[in-house]
């Protein structure tokens, strides 16, 4: 009989207690936190941390253009050259229409087949060269309208040194 009355007591405590009351109305914050160090063997790095969030292409309506999206990157492969690729067709898309865009590593047009973009020498000490996105043709603004989004990977591949 003890013992019914000592857990009883002891639920009633619980179910009184501020902190059971407290509990109902927290506050939670959700942290994501994510660090990128390479090694000193292998890396390819834009300058901007933030490069690849969220870029524009800004429309000019002088010369119905959009702007082209630049960003320096880091390049270093102490083994051999870098080679790069794209997984899939860069295109803007408005649920309509598509904008095909034109990737450019380094002065080499990027597609889904791989290519050197840093030779061996330039790759070894590490180097910076310039990612250059833009429409790969002039665009109609009288059929091409609305808002428009895209998205694609860069892949680059660290390629060892070929010994003869």
């Amino acid at each position: 009989m003890f013992k019914k009355i000592v857990s009883f007591t002891a639920l009633v405590v619980a179910a009184l207690s501020p902190s059971w009351v407290l509990a109902a109305d927290d506050a939670r914050a959700a942290i994501h936190i994510t660090a990128n160090i390479p090694n000193k063997q292998f890396y390819v790095m834009p300058r901007d941390p933030e490069f690849g969030k969220n870029e524009v292409m800004h429309y000019n309506p002088v010369t119905s253009a959009l702007s082209p999206v630049r960003q320096l990157f880091d390049v270093k492969n102490t083994d051999g050259s870098v080679h790069a690729y794209i997984d899939r067709r860069p295109d803007l898309f408005n649920g309509r229409n598509s904008i095909p865009i034109a990737v450019v590593f380094n002065n080499v047009y990027l597609n889904h087949l791989p290519k050197e973009v840093v030779d061996d020498v330039t790759s070894t000490p590490g180097t910076t060269v310039e990612l250059h996105i833009s429409t790969a043709f002039p665009i109609n603004p009288q059929e091409q309208t609305g808002l428009y989004t895209g998205q694609f990977t860069v892949v680059f591949d660290a390629v060892p040194r070929v010994s003869l």
